[in-house]
């Protein structure tokens, strides 16, 4: 199971450029004129320039960001943008796919700064410029000793990020290796910061090998042991080795570092939660899981939030903890009524490391939100998001979907929630808003229509990467492969949307 091989990095050898050309074009001014029509028949030119200036007003002078060290993990505050009508700002195409025929080639990690959207594909981290109607306009490639590892979608302020890399292997070598080296890099320039070798990594492969940040510092976690290094310049803080009956299975970071524990026999384990100090690796204090419980989840570190399966990897309840690690509430998950998509990225979840994943639900300073499953009745909500109280664990309040438009939880902005509406069988454009739980106020973001071929992948949690950041959204998939009608042509990997004006 460890020995998962990614195939050989594709060669570049050379394809019909016309064609590849012919395909973007199309595409891009697709995606440009469905947008525009959509919303003009949607919702009406004066009806929407209505709602969203009211909405704006509201929106600009909500929470103000908090200033930040440079070297925090980012907690971007977005404004609306000038007008919502969307705009390519993106293009990103994956070619020669033929190669590996039906196999995927997986494609983690996903950023965003100001001027540069950053991706994650095989042996390679690809930096493009953004602007409206850019098209793989690279600013930057990034080629790795081996394939990807593990990523992190926390970013520093002052937009660092780091990867987990497997080592160089010989050419045609069957074996990818373990995941022995950290990168951190700028994702402005693409410069390679520091690398950092992983100390006793010799059973820390793609599907167990964790990785986050918290200030200032680089955690790893690996099942069998874990290490942090200092963001400044790699060097080694403290390592943890399996000497103990229970192994650090992976890391949650962002504001605080949370470390999920397992302990006992592999087939009937225990779980522990810890608050590790980043800086040490000293413990701040521990939290014992209940027996019984078969799977453990971190979407949030400050405040403590748990996602936990009882008798099952599938989540049923959310477990609220203090500062001090004190349990607050118990939230069920109603059987199947919530789905907070813990560990459901991908084909095979458990690659590139899934602790912080959990993308159906976001936890607020307050609130915890969680998205319903989806309802089968034509004429309902497609589904909804209920916001829970953290103290209480009680609803607080219900952010309602539309027939045939879902709504997934996104991010904080501040004290509102940025929620992304899809749409199913053209009945209108998809869009990004802003959800003040509080007040229940609805301001839009951004209205746009994605490439119908691709929609489904794209607006998917489960499968794409939905980022946020700087007035702009960004789709990007987890998994590409090619077309088997048309193997060599090129495949959408990414689109980004930002504001018309």
């Amino acid at each position: 199971m460890h020995d998962v091989s990614f195939g050989p990095p594709p060669s570049m050898y050379t394809e019909s450029a016309l064609a590849a050309d012919g395909a973007r074009t199309r595409r891009r001014r697709r995606v440009l004129a469905v947008a525009v029509c959509a919303l003009v028949a949607v919702l009406g030119v004066g009806g929407w320039l209505m709602w969203y200036q009211s909405g704006r007003k509201s929106a600009d002078t909500g929470v103000t960001a908090v200033r930040q060290a440079p070297d925090e993990i980012r907690e971007t505050v977005e404004k609306a943008p000038r007008t919502p009508e969307g705009a390519v700002v993106i293009e990103h195409d994956e070619e020669h796919l033929e190669k590996h025929d039906t196999d995927p080639r997986y494609a983690p990690g996903t950023w965003a700064t100001h001027k540069i959207f950053a991706k994650g594909v095989a042996d390679t981290i690809t930096g493009l410029r953004i602007g409206v109607g850019s098209m793989d306009e690279r600013a930057w490639t990034l080629k790795l000793d081996g394939h990807l590892c593990a990523t992190t979608s926390h970013v520093t302020v002052d937009g660092r990020t780091a990867v987990v890399v497997q080592p160089a292997q010989p050419k045609g070598a069957k074996n990818p290796g373990v995941c022995d080296e950290v990168l951190f890099f700028d994702i402005d320039t693409g410069r390679k910061l520091w690398r950092a070798k992983i100390p006793d990594a010799a059973a820390a492969f793609v599907t167990d090998t964790n990785l986050t940040m918290t200030r200032s510092t680089v955690a790893v976690a690996w099942g069998r042991g874990s290490v942090a290094f200092d963001m400044e310049d790699g060097r080694q803080l403290w390592k943890s080795t399996s000497v103990s009956a229970c192994e650090d299975k992976g890391f949650a970071g962002g504001r605080a570092l949370l470390a999920v524990l397992r302990c006992g026999q592999e087939g009937d384990p225990t779980y522990e939660v810890q608050k590790v100090d980043p800086r040490t690796g000293r413990t701040v204090w521990t939290y014992k899981i209940a027996k019984g419980v078969q799977a453990v989840y971190l979407p949030s570190s400050d405040p403590p939030v748990l996602a936990v399966g009882a008798g099952d990897i599938t989540v049923t309840d959310l477990i609220t903890l203090d500062g001090k690690g004190r349990r607050l509430a118990s939230i069920s998950m109603h059987g199947d009524r919530y789905d907070p998509l813990c560990g459901k990225r991908y084909g095979a979840s458990s690659y590139f490391g899934d602790v912080e994943y959990c993308d159906g639900m976001v936890v607020g300073p307050t609130e915890v939100f969680v998205a319903s499953k989806d309802e089968t009745e034509v004429d309902q909500a497609s589904n909804w998001i209920m916001a829970f109280d953290i103290r209480t664990g009680k609803t607080v309040r219900k952010f309602e979907g539309r027939a045939l438009q879902p709504v997934h939880p996104l991010r904080m902005s501040g004290d509102q929630l940025l929620v992304y509406r899809g749409t199913r069988d053209s009945i209108g454009p998809a869009a990004v808003v802003l959800w003040n739980p509080s007040t229940g106020k609805e301001t839009p973001f951004l209205f746009f229509t994605l490439p119908s071929d691709d929609d489904y992948t794209l607006s998917s949690p489960e499968n794409s990467d939905i980022v946020v950041e700087q007035g702009r959204v960004f789709f990007a998939k987890r998994e590409l492969t090619a077309d088997l009608k048309r193997p060599k042509a090129p495949v959408l990997g990414a689109i980004g949307i930002g504001s018309a004006e």
